[in-house]
């Protein structure tokens, strides 16, 4: 049996261990194994293979929090990551390492202002975790000087690429120096990436934990688009649809927990909350009723939820998303457990599609799932379940199963039946014993009760008075009045509307382009009708623009290809690009551009450009001559760093966790 390797067995010292300790950590995952040791102990550069969810972030924020210790006046290390959801995350994280005063940690991201950000880097931070667009902005500002920097960690890498921000992480690597380290955390291999590695990282080790047989998903992923203010009537429609419902409810605060269970139990559904102001003791009696399914429903924090073990789940809900993939794989993991299958469902608000797109990708690269998006039933659909649900309730516990069944087992009917068809005796005594055999008997009536229905019957129809009975007993449980109205969200997936994909594409005003001047441009390009390329809307260095579905994968691939042509990427920012122009709409000056009602309004001064600096890309240039401006555009390539850096990739070393 192989020892265990601990963390103290990785080379950190006592103050990280004491870190360690408080996060409750026990044992280092098989990539912190692999890296930390590295990190501390030699100089080469590092790409790790290393999915979501396997501690990568400890892996490189350890020793970080390890050999950052002082106030050196500059930024010593940068994180890069896709989103600003990561880099939040990112940053909570590392910064819970910390126990000292060193090291600072700042992050940087667009939609927020960045004149904050830069007096954040100013008054003194030593690492810096960003986004591609905004990290760019604090350099071409003169805020963020590369030159200084000791490390330069590259996370998500993969999913930057797919995002689109490969000629922003060449930039961003040109104004690198040669003896910063590089450390590339990416869940895939792909070929831009070992390119990537080969132009800027020199000599470079590859590590990645072994490989374990792929386990078969058995959780289904699903997702529905609602309003907030919808979800509880999506939640009560869930529930009803889902006659086995036993299930966690997950909410982001603990407000939003009490506030959730108090509005199930309004509703009359066995409920409770478990969130970190519940006392021990109460808590202890929450889980045992829940264990025991005398609560099929709990509404929980993440924080709350921990170390929680509970079988059989048959669903787990998604109140309030995730703020990051590894708590969306902790949260769906307590379904699907066993060999059962089990479901979790994401309510994801209009306004969070760029977030679930991020999620969508990740999950599919980490667990080889995929969320599914489905509409919210209505009301007739829940109801048809619901009454169904409720007959064959009833006519199961209305039969005395156990008389039934071992009825069933005295006399053999089949044979009973060819016996006397064979004999051709058919007397009436024959058919009625097997009539009477065959028909499951009732439960056992009491005697009050059964004079009671006597008395009921002798001014009624049986099956009138039956069904007054069940009205009175059940008739609230399927009236449409209790349920309220949901508006159907027409919702776009990764900034598709319908057909259409919203793309970024860098030719701004400054190139001398307005919205006709896109159309003909693309139209031409692309070979389609000008009123093909829709909701055009300008900036000073680039513009959004609409296409068909088809049309867009042909232009990113074109301008992956063609240098020529301008950079272009799916948008990931709509949603802040909508949200600037209305916000500037009582500052003069103003100018709409474009078809769609998001149609972005020129404000003169101040105001336009920092939306401008605000966008996660750059403004590349791009002249009307077809040639695109790479003096403009900044996406110089470092000759000096090619020419003083071993760009050799045969250096490949696959290691091993015995190597450290």
């Amino acid at each position: 049996m192989e020892d265990t390797v601990s963390f103290e067995d990785l080379g950190l010292n006592v103050r990280t261990l004491e870190a360690i300790k408080e996060k409750g950590f026990l044992i280092p995952s098989p990539i912190q194994v692999l890296t930390i040791p590295r990190l501390l102990q030699s100089d080469t550069n590092i790409i790790a293979k290393a999915r979501t969810g396997t501690g990568k972030t400890a892996a490189f924020g350890l020793p970080l929090v390890q050999k950052i210790t002082q106030d050196k006046g500059f930024v010593q290390a940068v994180v890069l990551t896709p989103t600003r959801e990561l880099a939040l995350q990112v940053s909570r994280e590392i910064n819970s390492f910390c126990l000292d005063s060193y090291p600072r940690i700042t992050t940087v991201y667009g939609g927020q202002s960045i004149g904050g950000q830069i007096k954040d880097v100013k008054r003194g931070t030593e690492i810096v975790v960003g986004t591609p667009g905004r990290i760019i902005d604090l350099i071409d500002r003169g805020a963020l000087k590369f030159s200084d920097i000791s490390y330069f960690i590259l996370d998500e890498a993969d999913e930057m690429l797919d995002m689109g921000f490969i000629d922003d992480i060449r930039q961003i690597f040109s104004h690198t120096n040669e003896s910063c380290r590089v450390l590339l955390f990416s869940a895939t291999m792909p070929k831009p990436i070992l390119e990537i590695a080969s132009e800027f990282m020199g000599d470079y080790d590859i590590v990645e934990e072994d490989e374990k047989p792929e386990e078969p998903v058995l959780t289904e992923q699903r997702f529905w688009f609602v309003r907030e203010n919808e979800k509880i009537e999506a939640l009560v429609r869930l529930i009803d649809i889902s006659p086995d419902f036993y299930g966690l409810v997950f909410t982001q605060t603990k407000v939003d927990a009490d506030a959730v269970t108090k509005q199930l139990d309004e509703k009359g559904y066995d409920v409770a909350a478990l969130h970190g102001d519940i006392p021990q003791n109460q808590r202890e009696k929450i889980l045992l009723r829940f264990r025991r399914k005398k609560t099929r429903i709990m509404v929980a924090t993440d924080v709350a939820a921990r170390g929680i073990d509970i079988e059989g789940l048959t669903h787990v809900i998604n109140f309030s998303m995730p703020f990051d993939v590894p708590t969306y794989i902790h949260r769906i993991g307590r379904t699907g457990r066993a060999g059962a299958k089990g479901l979790a469902f994401t309510f994801v608000r209009p306004e969070e599609k760029r977030r679930l797109d991020f999620l969508r990708r990740s999950i599919q690269k980490n667990i080889k799932g995929e969320m599914k998006e489905e509409l919210v039933p209505s009301v007739e659909q829940v109801l048809a379940v619901k009454r169904k649900h409720l007959f064959e309730r009833l006519k199961n516990d209305l039969i005395n199963e156990d008389e039934f069944k071992e009825n069933t087992t005295e006399l053999d009917i089949e044979n009973e039946e060819n016996d006397i068809a064979k004999n051709n005796t058919f007397y009436s005594d024959d058919v009625e014993t097997i009539i009477e055999k065959r028909i499951p008997q009732l439960i056992n009536v009491p005697s009050e009760f059964a004079k009671m229905a006597e008395k009921l019957c002798r001014n009624y129809d049986a099956s009138e008075l039956l069904g007054a009975v069940l009205t009175l007993s059940y008739g609230k449980q399927i009236d449409p009045k209790r349920y309220g109205k949901i508006t159907p969200v027409r919702q776009s997936l990764g900034n598709v509307a319908g057909e259409q994909v919203r793309l970024y594409v860098s030719l701004g005003r400054r190139d001398g382009f307005g919205p006709r001047e896109v159309a003909s441009y693309l139209s031409g390009l692309l070979r389609i009708p000008p009123n093909k390329v829709d909701k055009i809307d300008m900036a000073e260095n680039f513009c959004l623009v609409n296409l068909p579905t088809n049309v867009a994968k042909i232009a990113l691939e074109k301008s992956r290809r063609d240098k020529k042509i301008p950079h272009m990427h799916i948008d990931e920012k709509a949603d802040q690009f909508t949200d600037f122009s209305t916000d500037n709409r009582k500052n003069k000056g103003k100018e709409s551009f474009g078809r769609g009602k998001g149609a972005f309004r020129k404000t003169e001064g101040s105001s336009r450009r920092a939306f401008a600096n605000d966008s996660e890309s750059r403004g590349d240039s791009f002249k009307k001559s077809g040639k695109f401006d790479h003096k403009r555009s900044g996406l110089r390539k470092s000759l000096s760093r090619r020419s003083n850096r071993t760009s050799d990739a045969s250096l490949y070393t696959k290691s091993s966790g015995q190597n450290y």
